[in-house]
């Protein structure tokens, strides 16, 4: 069967990160495909999304809502449930809250890409840990975060089928939403990156500078070291995290694409000291030929392997990341054999296998 009309949907479109990059290469897959979004803020997003077309909710309206988005947590709903999508043949919904709850007619298929099942429903406690939420707010959210819980499992039974971004989020799309899902990890661009022949005596973190990166680890670890550790990027946490960083830690704050890719290619080893659902930025790091020091848990656990990619530290604490620091020897590890390792994420196999999937389950050649 010929495929005629897709559409995308997509949370929001104000922050950049992994989310928005999965979604670019969807986009590539399908350039004419519509982009449905509750709101958008152009200045935020790379320049090449104002060629797209993005089409979004009564929430663009609202004032500041692209610069707080956190504080209209409950129109998410009503702004997805007012989206009704029907004439098209497939709906790819790349989310990880709110936009799998889209409506679509009874001829459509929706495949939701799910990045995971919202994080500050379904581990509340934990965010609320994480995210550093003020009195006031944990006073009220309980409210909230109730009715919004009851809304996503129903919403969660309107789509087609589930795909997964890896084994710890199709477990939770499976203990949630009591459905099941097939794993097709996320893309890296892996011929953008170039190993080099040498690399220089300095650890790097390329991330948001938000708590739940938990950079504040590696910048103590460091710290203690004395080991030269630079960080690249920006984020709400850059001023705590540069108050307790010693002279041995350098942050860069955000640099240009190709500066990061030098700054690769030649480091030391990649500092991943986060749990996360999955994780590009690792895998970026061993497209360059470079090893990654990471935290034993979630995603990294699916692209790093131990002794030949990278290393694990296996307590989410200071004392074991600097443990691991001080044994590491970057010379142990084949920077061709991690380039190839990675090559193995490359949009190339994202695309070929999502291809696949739309024809096993729908019968629709994209």
């Amino acid at each position: 069967m010929s495929l005629t009309r897709v559409a995308l949907v997509a949370s929001w479109l104000n922050q950049y990160g992994g989310a928005e990059r999965v979604l670019e290469v969807l986009h590539e897959m399908f350039p004419d495909a519509p982009v449905y979004t509750s709101m958008y803020a152009p200045e935020a997003m790379p320049a090449s999304y104002r060629s797209w077309d993005i089409r979004t909710t009564f929430m663009q309206r609202l004032p500041l809502v692209t610069r707080k988005h956190q504080l209209f947590l409950p129109l998410y709903p009503l702004a997805f449930e007012s989206l009704r999508l029907n004439g098209y043949d497939l709906v790819i919904s790349n989310t990880s809250a709110f936009a799998h709850g889209t409506h679509t007619g009874s001829g459509t298929t929706h495949i939701c890409y799910c990045l995971t099942p919202a994080r500050f429903l379904w581990d509340y406690a934990g965010y609320v840990r994480r995210e550093q939420i003020g009195r006031v707010a944990r006073s009220v959210l309980p409210a909230i975060i109730a009715p919004l819980r009851f809304w996503d499992r129903a919403a969660a039974q309107r789509v087609t089928h589930y795909v997964a971004i890896s084994r710890l989020v199709a477990e939770r799309i499976r203990t949630i939403y009591r459905r099941q899902s097939t794993i097709i990890y996320p893309p890296i661009d892996a011929g953008a990156f170039t190993p080099s022949s040498e690399y220089d005596d300095y650890f790097l973190i390329v991330s948001r500078l938000i708590p739940y990166k938990r950079i504040d680890l590696a910048v103590q670890a460091f710290t203690r070291l004395g080991l030269p550790l630079r960080v690249i990027g920006d984020g709400r946490d850059r001023a705590s995290l540069e108050k307790m960083a010693g002279p041995s830690v350098r942050f860069l704050g955000r640099l240009p694409d190709a500066d990061v890719k030098d700054q690769l290619r030649h480091c030391r080893a990649f500092v991943f000291p986060g749990e996360e659902d999955f994780g590009l930025a690792p895998l970026e790091a061993m497209a360059s030929g470079r090893p990654v020091i990471a935290y034993a848990g979630g995603g990294a656990l699916e692209t790093v392997v131990s002794g030949v990619t990278g290393e694990f530290f296996h307590e989410p604490t200071v004392d074991a990341l600097a443990a691991t620091v001080e044994t590491f020897r970057p010379e142990r590890f084949d920077p061709i054999t991690i380039r190839r390792h990675a090559e193995t994420f490359d949009r190339s196999v994202f695309v070929q296998r999502l291809r696949a999937f739309v024809k096993q389950t729908t019968g629709l050649s994209v």
